[in-house]
This record gives C-alpha cells, sequence and structure tokens, in this order.
C-alpha cells in the first residue's frame, strides 16, 4: 500500500460514456446523435449511453424498452466487449508508462497518485498534460479531477463531466462540496437520498453539519463513514494496479483419469469457485488461464485474453474451450488448475448480447 501523507495529491481520471465513445471513434456517424450500447430485444439492458440520451432520462441498467419510451430517437448498438476491453487496456499501458503508482479501479476509471511530484513538474501541470497524452494516443473522451483525496477527487471529476477537468485546492474540499446535492455524494443511493430527504436534507452542506453520532443512530456504521465524506475527509490509499495479479485454484487426483465428464465437472466446480471469489473481492478478470499435468508429470497449459468480466457463465465457457484445444493427447491425467489473471476492480459487467433486465437484478 501506498504511504499516506498530510498534504496527497491525488487525480482521478475518468472515460467519459466509455462504451458509446468506442462505438463513435469507429464510427463517426453516431456522433451527436442520442445512443445507446445494450441489448437490441425490448427485455435487454442499457449498458452505456451517451449525454445525448441522457438528457431525456435514459440510465445505464435502464430496460432497452424503458429507454424507447424516454427517448424515440434512441439509437441502440449491440456492442463489442472485446473492443472495449481492448481500448481499456491501452489506456492503462499509457497510464502505466506515464505515472510511478496508479490503481485501476473500473474498466473506465483510474487514480494516480502525484504527491510530492509538485517538487519536479507540478502536478496540475503533469495532470493536464497526462489528459493530452491519452486523447491524443487513445482518441477517447476523458476527464480528470485532482485534489488531495479520492473523494473529492471522483466528485470533482462527474462535475467535470463531459471532456472537462476540475482542480480543487488543498483546504477547499468542504466548500467545494458544500453546494452539491447529497446524491452527488458517493455511497448515497435512492433509499439513503429519500430517508435524507425526508428530513429536509438536500445539500451536502447541511448533511455536515448534521453530529456524527446522530447520523450513526440512523444510519449504523455507514454513518460515520458518511459524515466523514459529506466534511470532505477521504485517507483511503491508492492501491497499486498491479497489486493482485490472479487467483486461482488446482486439484491433485487420487487416482490419474481419462474420465473427461470427471474432469469437466473439476472445471466447472474450480472455475464457480474462483469467479465468487472475484466477485467477492469486487474484482473482474481480463485473462484466463487452463493448466494439465498428465501421469507422467509433463505440465501443459493454456491461456486466454477476454473481455473483463466475473460472470459464471461467460467464464466457464472460455474454461471449457481451453481445455478442448488444451486436453489432446488422451494420456491419464494426474492435475487440473485454473486461474484468473490481469485483475481489475469491478463488478459484474453487463452482456450486451445475452442479458436481461431480469438477469442483472
Amino acid at each position: 500500500m501506498v504511504t499516506l501523507s498530510d498534504n496527497r495529491t491525488i487525480a482521478h481520471f475518468d472515460l467519459d460514456s466509455f462504451y458509446v465513445s468506442v462505438e463513435r471513434k469507429h464510427n463517426k456517424s453516431l456522433i451527436g446523435r442520442p445512443i445507446a450500447v445494450g441489448g437490441h430485444s425490448d427485455r435487454g439492458v442499457i449498458a452505456s449511453c451517451s449525454y445525448e440520451a441522457r438528457k431525456f432520462g435514459v440510465r445505464s441498467a435502464m430496460p432497452v424498452r424503458l429507454a424507447k419510451r424516454l427517448c424515440p430517437e434512441l439509437h441502440i448498438i449491440k456492442g463489442d466487449m472485446d473492443r472495449y476491453s481492448q481500448e481499456s487496456r491501452y489506456v492503462t499501458d499509457i497510464i502505466s508508462n506515464s505515472v510511478p503508482v496508479f490503481e485501476k479501479s473500473s474498466i473506465d476509471e483510474f487514480y494516480i497518485d502525484f504527491t510530492g511530484m509538485d517538487k519536479f513538474f507540478g502536478c496540475s501541470m503533469y495532470t493536464n498534460e497526462l489528459r493530452k497524452k491519452i486523447i491524443a494516443l487513445s482518441r477517447l473522451s476523458i476527464s480528470f479531477g485532482l485534489s488531495s483525496n479520492k473523494l473529492i477527487s471522483k466528485v470533482a471529476t462527474n462535475e467535470a463531466k463531459p471532456n472537462g477537468k476540475k482542480e480543487i485546492a488543498f483546504g477547499e474540499e468542504k466548500t467545494f462540496l458544500a453546494p452539491l446535492d447529497i446524491e452527488k455524494l458517493p455511497m448515497i443511493g435512492q433509499k439513503t437520498s429519500e430517508l435524507l430527504r425526508s428530513m429536509g436534507v438536500e445539500t451536502i452542506a447541511v448533511l455536515s453539519q448534521i453530529p456524527m453520532e446522530m447520523l450513526m443512530n440512523l444510519l449504523g456504521k455507514n454513518g460515520i463513514e458518511l459524515w466523514r465524506r459529506a466534511n470532505g475527509i477521504d485517507e483511503t490509499p491508492i492501491v497499486p494496479y498491479h497489486e493482485q495479479k490472479s487467483i486461482g485454484t488446482e486439484n491433485t487426483f487420487e487416482t490419474d483419469t481419462t474420465d473427461t465428464g470427471f474432469l469437466n465437472q473439476e472445471l466447472v466446480r474450480m472455475t464457480e469457485q474462483i469467479a465468487f471469489e472475484l466477485r467477492d473481492n469486487n474484482k473482474l478478470t481480463g485473462c484466463i488461464t487452463v493448466k494439465l499435468r498428465y501421469s507422467d508429470f509433463q505440465t501443459v497449459t493454456k491461456q486466454a485474453v477476454i473481455p473483463y468480466t466475473c460472470s459464471d457463465h461467460l467464464l466457464l465457457q472460455h474454461v471449457k474451450e481451453l481445455f478442448g484445444k488444451l486436453y489432446d493427447r488422451r494420456l491419464l491425467v494426474r492435475l487440473i488448475g485454473v486461474r484468473f489473471s490481469h485483475l481489475v476492480p469491478g463488478n459484474y459487467q453487463i452482456n450486451l448480447f445475452e442479458d436481461t433486465h431480469e438477469t442483472i437484478r
């Protein structure tokens, strides 16, 4: 973990409406139109939408049927997770080659610790130069917020979007947050928002004035964290992107076997086990490795780079494909293993081709 200092300088970068931006990069005719990436059927869901569509009330995870009702002109694109994953990795490489420490918090978001760099470059200048570099090389729109902690930087980025930037000077954190609606504060969902507004709490300024003990009585432990955030306090460290490289499992059998039915059952069991671990740790994987060790102790592996996911059915599909390509000697198998790597923080990624609103609820 990165050591905290009294005066940190943290940048938050967010690729604007990422899936839509990638589609527009490859099809200029989509620029300026209300578009959404998601399922084509009425039972499908919206994975991402343009700012033009958002003006009509269209939002991510909304059923396609409702989105079309809100915006009859909405153009829906099926989407390509392979392409989105490739673009994400390209931007990640740009950042990795430009800064000493960064955290990839999702497929399209990054935190960068510039603490101490003002002695050499000037944090503001370097952050602006990095944004220009990403835009020039990737041809994707990106916004950033720069402040003393991750919370303020993220909120600043959201205020700067689309394709903008916002810097909050040290000591100005509470002043920046004060006039904003309470929903602008991360961790305030619909239920918490409704509860607070029923009490007359509409802005972060009012929320910050509520005693911590009262919020704790109202919301439990979350009340303490909410009070801290409302007052602009966030000591969360940058978690280096390379910190957790992979997770996996393997099984050495009591008796060597050629029973493909049994081997496939083991693959399903192991894949579901570590996929659950992925979700439990709020991680997505971008690479799968299947390992076989034969009775003569020869060990072989096969690997595939995949679109980021933590979904059982998608991971199983890739694992079984790798196993089918790998197991071609028909010799007795002593050990089998599955490993997920290229891990990034994130939740379940909506399958742009198959998922329905019911699937992700």
